[in-house]
């Protein structure tokens, strides 16, 4: 697809996921559940205290944990094993979905824990979440605001999504960022946006529409804020 105002050809999804930015992307490749480069940090909490309240809170159900482009799940494995020595494997489900089968060996292959090589623009969950994290990972992803908003109905009613997202990388047709105006309208659909660390959440599930029609990504964009090589998506408004 060539935008014509943009001047440059734009990437479909497919052509998308092929592209070397997103197949040897680094991100999430060794971050561990907790320490110094861990999920813990980058959050400013810890995912296991997440399922620990929704266990406590609804003693019937069985929580989870999903996280999107997971990369080699070593997060997801380490809080398997540690769920395990908590007796709480029945009790909980961790997933993980990530476009590189690159999962790290899982030991013991542990009953609540699933990893799965997909592609999270068209994959879909068949349970709800508490917990829905996605760190770093919109970065490479084509239609981020899809991913979005399909991620919020996939929360219990008091599920938390918590994701980076880097707003400048979400574009117009001629090739500016949608700015202020995307903001807002995130904002009016219930999500958290904040500036600073370039992170959006919301909190309990919820049917969004956003007035935005994807038209493709373009992968040379160049390094974001993190150093690393992003891609940036492309929208037409909705009138």
């Amino acid at each position: 697809m060539v935008d014509q105002r943009a001047g440059f050809e734009l990437l479909g999804n497919d052509a998308l996921e092929r592209s070397t930015v997103v197949a040897n992307c680094a991100m999430n490749r060794e971050r561990q559940l907790s320490g110094v480069n861990s999920y813990t940090r980058e959050l400013g909490f810890n995912p296991l205290d997440v399922l620990a309240a929704a266990d406590r809170a609804e003693p019937s159900a069985v929580a989870g944990w999903l996280d999107l482009c997971c990369g080699t799940g070593r997060a997801l494995i380490q809080a398997a094993g540690e769920l395990r020595l908590a007796g709480l494997t029945e009790r909980t489900v961790l997933v993980g979905v990530d476009l590189v089968d690159a999962f790290d060996p899982v030991p013991a292959s542990p009953l609540n824990l699933e990893l799965i090589c997909a592609s999270v623009t068209n994959w879909t969950p068949t349970r709800t979440f508490d917990l829905i994290t996605c760190l770093h990972g919109l970065h490479y992803v084509g239609d981020k605001l899809a991913v979005l908003t399909r991620a919020a109905g996939w929360l219990t009613l008091t599920g938390r999504l918590v994701a980076d997202l880097d707003l400048s990388s979400v574009r117009l047709p001629d090739g500016r960022p949608a700015g202020q105006r995307l903001t807002a309208r995130l904002r009016a659909a219930g999500f958290s946006y904040d500036s600073r660390r370039r992170r959006i959440s919301c909190t309990g599930r919820r049917e969004v529409r956003l007035p935005y029609r994807y038209l493709g990504a373009d992968d040379r964009a160049g390094a974001n804020y993190t150093g690393q090589p992003a891609v940036h998506s492309h929208y037409a408004e909705d009138h």
